[in-house]
């Protein structure tokens, strides 16, 4: 067999001790696909002292990062620190010494991709990403690979476990946001500053780089529009099954229109998602992702989106796709982003006013006679028609409540009607409102 390939690993964390692991416990298994050994020769290390769950015999620690990067003696490199900067600092640095690397990096892949993927395309070298989405689940491969042949029309995800822990708990036990968030925080699903994954961001950076290789568009993180899950109440969770539905965290991009005229929706936010479709049944910290295209129809990718151990398998596998075209121009490889790169273009994105679908509405009203009637003469007036309704009695001196879900429309009427509803004198505010979607 012949001489071993060296990989330098930035960052010893969770991720790049699963690694270390990953490469030595499978070795003989990820050689025989390879064709030579694929061994961790050099890795960074902030605190050299600091006990770590992985083997580092023969392994030789730098302090600084920077170092490997520019001057280690390795064929391949894995960024796994995270963040902005130094990562892309760090990467672009390789990169310019023509060495292939493998990150798991979603922002900055999503916000600085574009600069990233020229720097490799100018030396040659590649940058593989599969383990910036969705963790373990191979998704990217499967959408920028398996599906090349398709045109595809929509994606779907379930794509941060910290939510989806959540709400799966404020489902299943009625617990509030706040008790279940610190639930995550105490099992180590969610950080001490959840802001990142509670508001959005997190599935943003994943859904800019799903929609980027579906669509063939360059990476636009800033054209998100994102809302987190922290208005979601267990109150909306209970209302929403009574409809027959469960509420999600979702990352959806979709093309709109048709024609001149087509453009791409990209959004994240808590969705009705109808409880007999696949979506509905992720549960806990899994992902799902679930994409169509025109060819092959739906197809959908379930299993642990993060972790130490299944971000690594990822990372390896891209560690082995490389390691099989090593001495190769990248140039003619699989573009990162599926289309070649000169035919990676902008798509008009549909401002969220004009994103059609269903709605639901939560208000709290007085419990007075007329209520519902006056409620839905105003959606009337805005050709609105209501597919589902319920009014739940108050209790003591509580307003009451009336949810509903309308029929699919855009959201610049919903909001019209909605303004005209809080005018309404019993009409005490709008406590909930989240898109539904039925994925027909």
């Amino acid at each position: 067999m012949s001489a071993a390939i060296k990989v330098g690993v930035i960052g010893l964390g969770t991720v790049g001790q699963g690694v270390v692991r990953l490469l030595k416990n499978n070795a003989d298994e990820i050689a025989r696909r390879v064709g030579r050994p694929l061994v961790v020769t050099h890795a960074s290390v902030r605190d050299a002292g600091k006990a770590r769950d992985c083997d580092l015999s023969g392994i030789t620690t730098l302090a600084d990062a920077m170092q490997l990067a520019r001057e280690a003696d390795v064929d391949l490199l894995v960024e796994t620190v995270g963040g902005i900067s130094p990562a892309r600092e760090l990467i672009l640095a390789a990169l310019a010494r023509g060495k292939s690397v493998v990150t798991a990096n979603k922002a900055l892949i999503a916000e600085d991709g574009n600069r990233v993927f020229a720097a490799a395309r100018a030396s040659g070298a590649s940058v593989a990403f599969e383990a910036a989405v969705a963790g373990g689940i191979p998704v990217i491969k499967a959408v920028r690979e398996g599906l090349a042949g398709n045109r595809v029309e929509r994606l779907a995800g379930i794509i941060n476990g910290t939510c989806n822990y959540i709400l799966t708990q404020m489902q299943e036990n009625g617990t509030a946001f706040d008790d279940a968030l610190r639930d995550a925080q105490r099992l180590g699903y969610a950080e001490a500053d959840p802001t990142f994954d509670i508001e959005g961001m997190d599935s943003a950076h994943k859904l800019a780089i799903l929609a980027s290789i579906a669509f063939g568009t360059p990476l636009d993180y800033g054209s998100v529009a994102v809302e987190g899950i922290t208005r979601v109440t267990p109150q909306d969770i209970q209302i929403a099954q009574v409809f027959g539905y469960r509420i999600k965290l979702l990352g959806i991009a979709k093309r709109s229109g048709k024609g001149s005229e087509q453009g791409i929706e990209l959004r994240v936010h808590p969705t009705l998602v109808p409880d007999n479709t696949l979506l509905a049944k992720v549960d806990g910290v899994l992902n799902s992702v679930v994409v169509r295209g025109d060819a092959v129809g739906e197809v959908g990718f379930y299993g642990r989106g993060a972790g130490g151990d299944a971000t690594a398998s990822a990372v390896v596998a891209d560690l082995i796709d490389l390691a099989r075209g090593l001495g190769a121009d990248a140039r003619h490889a699989v573009p990162a982003l599926a289309f070649q790169p000169d035919a990676v273009r902008a798509l008009p994105i549909v401002p969220s006013a004009e994103v059609a679908s269903a709605f639901y509405l939560r208000l709290k009203v007085a419990d007075e006679p007329g209520v519902l009637s006056k409620l839905t003469a105003i959606l009337a007036s805005h050709d609105i028609s209501v597919e589902a309704i319920l009014q739940r009695e108050p209790r003591g001196h509580e307003d009451a409540n009336v949810a509903l879900i309308t029929s699919v429309i855009p959201q610049h009427r919903f909001d019209h009607a909605v303004n005209e509803m809080r005018a309404l004198p019993f009409v005490r505010e709008d406590a909930a409102r989240f898109r539904v979607e039925k994925f027909d």
